[in-house]
């Protein structure tokens, strides 16, 4: 019989979300037939670095995907990733299509179906939804991005997609702007969970020997302290352009664009030294790399990060904000060294458990 995949990519879902009392019918498949466990998410813990990754089966320095904003410190050009030419590398669509095998490419967040989903057969995007399409899928209109509703949607249209079209790959992403307001112990982000496993549980159903990974692109923490880098280094007198590969148009998602990483480029190379043992003095942020060392620490490409990358404490983020420090009790983000724990349930898996570390070894273990 030939194999059949189902890859579910639950946005900003933290571990804590996914439990046996908010998706009991996801434990019992896992435990059955497979298994769930915490694996890791590629750095940095965001969208599209971390889709480039689980769709290829590969780190970052082969994808050549930083972050979901990108800067050329040549061209001065700066904008955000949301069309092709960024990846790199082939992804699994691709090798699918090579092999004559349909595919499925289910998305709310447009702008992942446009920088990744040129080789899927079929396209499914909430945000730029297609009228005849839905009609043969017997759909109704998606809600606004940003709508809790709109997991539910997506979830109902991979079940449709699955029973009608019958893929031999389907991939699948929600939106993480519900668990970037809401922490684990809520009731409106256990309801996302609830939904996802109602409608994984009706996919199984649909086919019961189709192989189903459950994951997400990376997790969520609340934070209370927020740093503006770009303003502190300016007021040491040292310039610098400060990229944030969070950063992206969802700003319902981060008003201030908030994340745990930047890639700092200096303006001359002579404020090195200084800017180092600036960053270092600064309680709210954990760590200051080279970007030499960061590329080997995370297997990212050296010469897209800037000088330095630096990462934020726990429950400290970067952000556009005015002057340099603001409280919150308000934000809740990721792309930090503390977002990297995300679960994995996977559903009749190509490998043992213990060959799946990252993310990114769903695909790197598929036997297409």
């Amino acid at each position: 019989m030939k194999n059949r995949y189902f890859v579910l990519i639950i946005d900003g879902c933290a571990p804590e979300y996914l439990t046996p009392d908010t998706a009991p019918h996801i434990f019992r498949l896992a435990e059955t037939y497979g298994f769930i466990k915490t694996i890791k998410s590629a750095i940095p813990t965001v969208t599209n670095v971390n889709h480039a990754c689980i769709l290829s089966g590969r780190f970052p320095e082969d994808t050549g995907v930083t972050g979901n904003y990108y800067y050329n410190p040549d061209t001065g050009e700066e904008g955000f990733v949301e069309e092709r030419g960024f990846m790199k590398i082939p992804t699994v669509l691709h090798t699918c299509r090579e092999r004559g095998l349909k595919t499925a490419f289910l998305t709310v967040k447009g702008k992942v179906l446009g920088v990744y989903g040129e080789d899927a057969d079929i396209g499914i995007n909430a945000q730029a939804p297609d009228l005849r399409q839905l009609e043969s899928l017997g759909l109704a209109m998606p809600p606004g991005v940003s709508d809790p509703a709109c997991t539910e949607w997506i979830m109902s249209a991979a079940l449709a997609c699955v029973r009608q079209e019958a893929p031999d790959f389907v991939y699948c992403t929600t939106n993480d702007c519900c668990f970037h307001h809401y922490g684990p112990e809520t009731e409106e982000a256990r309801q996302q969970i609830q939904w996802i496993d109602y409608y994984i549980h009706e996919i199984h159903k649909a086919d019961p020997h189709r192989q189903i990974y459950i994951t997400a692109d990376h997790g969520m923490n609340q934070k209370h302290r927020l740093l503006n880098v770009q303003t502190i280094a300016q007021n040491h007198g040292i310039p610098l352009f400060c990229l944030a590969p969070l950063k992206d148009r969802y700003i319902e998602n981060h008003r201030y664009q908030e994340g745990g990483i930047l890639y700092l480029y200096l303006n001359n190379n002579s404020d090195r030294e200084r800017l180092s043992a600036l960053m270092e003095s600064i309680p709210e942020i954990e760590m200051i790399l080279p970007s030499e060392e960061a590329a080997r620490r995370y297997h990212l490409p050296g010469d897209s990060i800037g000088d330095y990358v630096v990462f934020a404490a726990k429950d400290c983020a970067f952000g556009e904000i005015d002057g340099e420090y603001l409280e919150t009790d308000s934000v809740r983000t990721h792309g930090s060294l503390w977002e990297q724990e995300i679960p994995l349930a996977a559903v009749f898996p190509a490998m043992p458990e213990e060959f799946y570390h990252y993310s990114k070894d769903i695909v790197a273990n598929l036997r297409l």
